[in-house]
């Protein structure tokens, strides 16, 4: 099972859920091999430039709200890269906490 999977799993019981991402797209904002904490979050909650856990066309991401339209967010990386749109039931989770890799 994949970290992505397992973190869905785990916010979808409601359940707060700790990752360690790699890769590049979130440089500045999430570096590689972080400590993100992330909570069970609803659409009515995601504010513009959070970052959130997300499916967009059949992809999991941890990636940055760019843009709210009442039941979908517009998700993309830190890097100017648009992912694409997201409805209410590919939201999983938002960043509430980030600890830098030591």
């Amino acid at each position: 099972m994949s970290w992505a999977n397992r973190a869905k799993e785990q916010l979808r019981a409601g359940n707060e859920v700790t990752i360690r991402p790699r890769g590049q797209s979130m440089r500045g904002r999430i570096e590689s091999g972080s400590l993100v904490t992330l909570r069970p979050v609803k659409m009515e909650e995601v504010k513009v430039d959070d970052a959130v856990l997300v499916r967009v066309n059949g992809r999991d991401y941890l990636h940055l709200v760019k843009a709210k339209d009442n039941d979908r967010i517009l998700i993309g990386n830190n890097r100017g890269v648009i992912n694409g749109w997201a409805s209410a039931g590919a939201l999983y989770g938002v960043v509430v906490k980030v600890e830098k890799p030591s």
